[in-house]
């Protein structure tokens, strides 16, 4: 089965996943490797949710678990940072002291505020909030290279007033098409996360037209991920995914491994 690349445990402040349930799923699942990726999003204000990482004892509690399940799985050690551009050195900094296999750059804030909370909709209309987010997110792949591969890229439309019902790539064409741009530019990759799944959007993140549109561009990157803060969602809908993306013109997707990317067979 595919390497789910993009799950969260209790270290994360929005999860209450045991380490070893995660693992032990992927391991029923018939995963080979995975990686598991907590959240840190250092310097935001969400509410009565703190996702700022404990990384010293994140790290050694994974480095336990990778020497337990040796036999077992290999297990990846990552984190998914929660993208701002006045963190670049912040970021920098944290990279050189502590060593990952894999960094997911994810944008959850805009100016301030995550689309998961009602309220980011509140004044703006939801074409609006789209454009903002994308263009937050342009601009943080163009101001930081502390990532390996761009999560879930058009992760505000689970939360938007009617989801994806309006919402297309073409509708937004001209910031997508730069972020993919850069990001190929840079040698980072594209994330596929099968969230979206789960949240019965019918379409993973991004959307298979913009999976099309980066594979059209050169893009060959490619991590998939899950996104499970549970085990019941850990490697959800990874067939109908695998099948997808090959639909899309990939043959190869991607894990990382002491931040080198190693591509995998679809």
């Amino acid at each position: 089965m595919l390497a789910d690349c993009h799950n969260h445990t209790c270290f994360s402040g929005d999860s209450e996943a045991p380490v070893r349930g995660q693992i032990e799923r992927a391991i029923a699942l018939g995963m080979e490797e995975m990686c598991i990726t907590d959240h840190h999003d250092y310097d935001v204000n969400s509410g009565s949710i703190d996702f700022t990482l404990d990384i010293p004892r994140y790290l050694n509690e994974m480095q336990r678990m990778k020497e337990e399940y040796r036999d077992r799985i290999q297990l990846h050690i990552g984190i998914e940072l929660g993208l701002q551009p006045h963190l670049k050195s912040y970021f920098q900094e944290l990279l050189e002291k502590y060593s990952f296999d894999f960094v997911i750059g994810s944008t959850h804030f805009v100016r301030g505020l995550d689309p998961y909370y009602p309220e980011f909709f509140d004044s703006r209309t939801e074409e609006d909030g789209y454009r903002d987010y994308f263009e937050t997110m342009l601009e943080n792949c163009q101001a930081l290279d502390e990532f390996d591969s761009a999560g879930h890229l058009d992760y505000v439309v689970r939360y938007g007033p009617n989801q994806n019902k309006f919402y297309s790539y073409k509708k937004y064409q001209e910031w997508i098409d730069e972020i993919l741009a850069t990001l190929i530019k840079k040698g980072k990759g594209l994330e596929c996360n099968t969230a979206g799944f789960a949240k019965n959007l019918g379409q993973p993140h991004p959307h298979p037209d913009i999976l099309k549109r980066y594979r059209q561009m050169g893009g060959e990157i490619l991590t998939i991920g899950s996104d499970a803060h549970d085990a019941v969602h850990l490697g959800y809908a990874f067939a109908q995914t695998q099948e997808l993306l090959k639909e899309c013109g990939f043959r190869y997707y991607t894990v990382f491994v002491d931040r080198k990317p190693v591509f995998r067979k679809l």
